[in-house]
This record gives C-alpha cells, sequence and structure tokens, in this order.
C-alpha cells in the first residue's frame, strides 16, 4: 500500500507542478524556502499564485510523510527487502534534489532550464516510486514466475524506455519554447523554434509507437508483459490525442496540465514494461548436465572381468 501512494503521490507533484506553471504562479512565493522575505506562508496581498506555489510546496512534506511510511513498512517486515528499502530511501533522496532544484528555480527567476530540471528531477522520483513498486511485488511469494521470453522482446523494451525518455526531454524543450512560462512577468524562453520542437517531439512519439507496436506482436499472448504493453499503448495513444489537441488550439490550460499527467502514466507504462520484459528474458531454462559416459575400451574390461 505504501509504495503504491509514492508512486500515486509522485504523479500528483509532476501534474501540480504544471498547475503551478499555467496558472502563472510560479513566482506566487517570490524566494525560498520561505514564501517571502518575512513569512514563512504567503499573506493575503500574495492572492492566489501565492495560495497555488505555497500548496505545491506542500506536497513535498507530503511526499516525505508517504516515503517514511514506506521505509517504516519495509523495516517492519519479517524479512525486510534490502531492495526496497534502498528503493525507499531513494526516493527520499530524490524529493530532497527535487526540493533544492524547485529552490534554484526561484532564485533563477524560472529559468526554462532549470523548470526543465525540475520536471526531470520529479520524473526520476517516479522512476525510484516504480521500481520500487515493482520490486515489492517481485518479493511476493504468491506472484507467479514469469513466462520465459524470447531475447529480441529484451532489445525492444530497452530501445522502448531509451525513446520514451529522450521524449520526455525534447517534450521539456517545447515547454521551454512555448507560451507558459509559469509568471505573468517577462521570463526568458528556450531560443528553439517551437513548432521545430513539437515537430521533432512528434516524430520521436512516432518511434516509440512503432517500438511498443513491434513489442506488442513479439510478446507471447497472455503474458503480464504483453498485457501491460496493451495498456502502455492505449494510454500513449491517448496522450498523443492531448498533444495533438494542445498544440492545435494554442496550448490551452487543461489540456497541458493532462498531457503532463499522460507523460507521467507513460514513462511509468515504459517502466512497467521494460521490467516485466527484462524478469521474462532473464529466466531462461538452464541447460542439463552433460550425462557422463564410460569410455568404450573401459566398459569393456569391466565386462570381462565380471564374467
Amino acid at each position: 500500500m505504501a509504495a503504491v501512494a509514492s508512486v500515486v503521490a509522485a504523479i500528483g507533484i509532476i501534474v501540480t507542478g504544471g498547475v503551478v506553471r499555467v496558472t502563472g504562479s510560479g513566482l506566487g512565493c517570490p524566494e525560498w524556502p520561505a514564501c517571502s522575505g518575512d513569512s514563512l506562508a504567503p499573506t493575503a496581498e500574495m492572492g492566489l499564485h501565492g495560495a497555488i506555489e505555497f500548496g505545491n510546496r506542500l506536497l513535498t512534506g507530503g511526499l516525505c510523510a508517504v516515503v517514511g511510511w514506506l521505509i517504516i513498512a519495509a523495516r517492519l517486515q519479517r524479512e525486510p527487502s534490502r531492495t526496497v528499502l534502498r528503493g525507499a530511501w531513494a526516493q527520499f533522496w530524490v524529493i530532497v534534489l527535487n526540493a533544492v532544484v524547485g529552490g534554484i528555480t526561484v532564485w533563477m527567476r524560472l529559468s526554462p532550464y532549470i523548470v526543465a530540471a525540475h520536471f526531470l528531477a520529479a520524473t526520476l522520483l517516479l522512476t525510484a516510486a516504480v521500481v520500487t513498486w515493482e520490486r515489492l511485488r517481485e518479493a511476493d511469494h504468491d506472484v507467479p514466475a514469469p513466462t520465459v521470453l524470447p531475447r529480441r522482446c529484451a532489445v525492444l523494451a530497452r530501445a522502448l524506455l531509451v525513446s520514451t525518455a529522450l521524449l520526455l526531454v525534447v517534450g521539456t524543450s517545447v515547454t521551454g519554447s512555448g507560451p507558459h512560462a509559469g509568471d505573468s512577468s517577462e521570463v526568458d524562453r528556450m531560443p528553439f523554434d517551437w513548432v521545430g520542437a513539437t515537430v521533432v517531439h512528434g516524430l520521436l512519439a512516432g518511434v516509440c509507437l512503432v517500438l511498443g507496436g513491434l513489442l506488442f506482436t513479439a510478446l507471447p499472448g497472455g503474458t503480464p508483459a504483453r498485457r501491460r504493453t496493451g495498456v502502455f499503448l492505449a494510454v500513449f495513444l491517448a496522450q498523443g490525442l492531448v498533444g495533438l489537441f494542445q498544440a492545435l488550439t494554442g496550448l490551452p490550460a487543461v489540456a497541458v496540465i493532462l498531457h503532463l499527467l499522460g507523460s507521467a502514466l507513460v514513462w511509468a507504462g515504459a517502466l512497467r514494461v521494460s521490467l516485466a520484459v527484462g524478469r521474462g528474458t532473464t529466466r531462461a531454462p538452464a541447460a542439463a548436465p552433460p550425462v557422463a559416459q564410460v569410455p568404450a575400451p573401459l566398459a569393456r574390461s569391466t565386462s570381462s572381468a565380471d564374467t
């Protein structure tokens, strides 16, 4: 339960970060770690923008509470899993990293490069949360052993994971060169042509879709990896439709937030597909030991002695 909660919380921090950006509340609290020079919390003069930005900061404390719950729950197990504990502690330190990057984002007055790093740090937290959850499921003895999968499935799964990661990184250039700077004041943007960055982003999405389709075809029917790949493709197609809609309609705020939610779900799905395929392709059946044979001369001499 704690592991699932950490995944949900990690997705939540990505989505609420998008809410801060599209509402222009990135500098609602103009200082960090305090909201202003003489107040930890937002004042009435800061209005809704201050409340939105401060609410997003409070979620960091909620994340720490969820990860702390996971650490304690893992330690209290009859046989604590070192892998799960390492994953939980990794999440804690990534939360600290993300908070520091968030502070630098405020100090740098919403530099688009730091904003991109802030999103990627949140994605790194989601990565740690998903991997920890999967490792915990593997430790459950009630989970059946995975089906042995062809080796080419592992190649396709790795290619899908790498291309999806590139898709997220290029997506930050689309965001950084687009109109939602995170504040109503004049904020520098990345010196990229937004249309060009969007086209590259779309081409990468096409590559991911093709790789996902090839992997789905290569996987045996009825396997968990194939089911996960099918879910990934469905979510990816929905994400693509949202992306196309927002690009054609001038990036409405609601569509941007939905696209951020979709990016988190797509990345979590790619991770789960890769982990499921990895479990299947590393369980190749062991070769049977060779049967010892008695040399022919020795066999004849033994037969003569017996007679």
